[in-house]
């Protein structure tokens, strides 16, 4: 909320406009950017978030392969629109089909840049280098993945989706619609809009409203399924358990584990 960053420097919230393109290299470098000035002020960054993706490319280096084309992109945008992401999909795993079997039709973002890739080097995605090492760089990074236990976890995301809809989620997705949403392919898919949009573009009865909530509750509790999956992959985190400590003794254990170098 507004009055939580008026507390304490928030970064990397409202920077870009609906029509601006995003990625998680540029993610990175912004990032980097941003640990630089905060560390130079003689202050610690805390990175606070749940994309899996991100945060390991903010561990590991962005991922390999080109820059990204406004050109190439706007095309490949189209055609996902017009066309579908099966149609693209099926593109995919004929030109490389050993990173085609590690996605699925459903990840548009990742369809669209792999194919961005394939057509501005010529290379398959997966011939490019993986990422498997943590960075050489300025950054000693120490982290930890706070959770509730699934059970408590799953109540706790379905009340925030009944708290966004009363705060006029519908509203906010619409007015965004008229400003060119649809066009923002990754915007448009990202949970809760993508649910959103489709109940826009129904009669909208009562039946039309029920299904929407459902399938916003739906996908919020697959992604944290998905991050808990995620994070078990990585060694660096720390796992904290919410239920098994307090408030105080969360911050205890994180700040020992800060000052000792876990």
């Amino acid at each position: 909320s507004p009055a939580e960053r008026n507390l304490i420097a928030h970064h990397m919230i409202d920077i870009c406009d609906l029509d601006e393109p995003f990625n998680v290299a540029e993610f990175y470098y912004r990032a980097q950017d941003i640990f630089h000035d905060i560390i130079s002020r003689d202050n610690v960054p805390i990175v606070v978030g749940g994309s899996g993706f991100y945060i390991h490319a903010l561990l590991y280096g962005p991922p390999a392969g080109p820059p990204s084309s406004p050109d190439v992109r706007d095309l490949l945008e189209k055609q996902m629109r017009d066309l579908g992401p099966e149609v693209l999909y099926e593109r995919l795993q004929i030109l490389d089909p050993v990173y085609a079997s590690t996605n699925s039709e459903k990840d548009r973002h990742k369809i669209i840049r792999s194919l961005e890739i394939i057509a501005l080097s010529d290379r398959k995605v997966s011939e490019f280098p993986k990422a498997n090492k943590l960075q050489e760089q300025d950054f000693d990074f120490r982290a930890w993945f706070i959770y509730y236990p699934r059970e408590k976890l799953y109540s706790r995301i379905e009340a925030r989706c009944e708290e966004m809809i009363r705060q006029n989620f519908i509203d906010e997705v619409r007015t965004l619609e008229q400003k060119g949403l649809r066009l923002n392919s990754s915007a448009a898919q990202a949970i809760g809009y993508a649910q959103a949009l489709k109940f826009l573009d129904s009669p909208q009865t009562d039946d039309d409203f029920q299904a929407f909530v459902s399938q916003f509750k739906k996908a919020s509790r697959h992604y944290a399924k998905r991050q808990f999956t995620w994070f078990r992959k990585e060694p660096i985190f720390r796992w904290l358990n919410i239920e098994e400590h307090d408030h105080e003794r969360l911050k205890e254990l994180i700040l020992q584990d800060f000052e000792q170098g876990f």
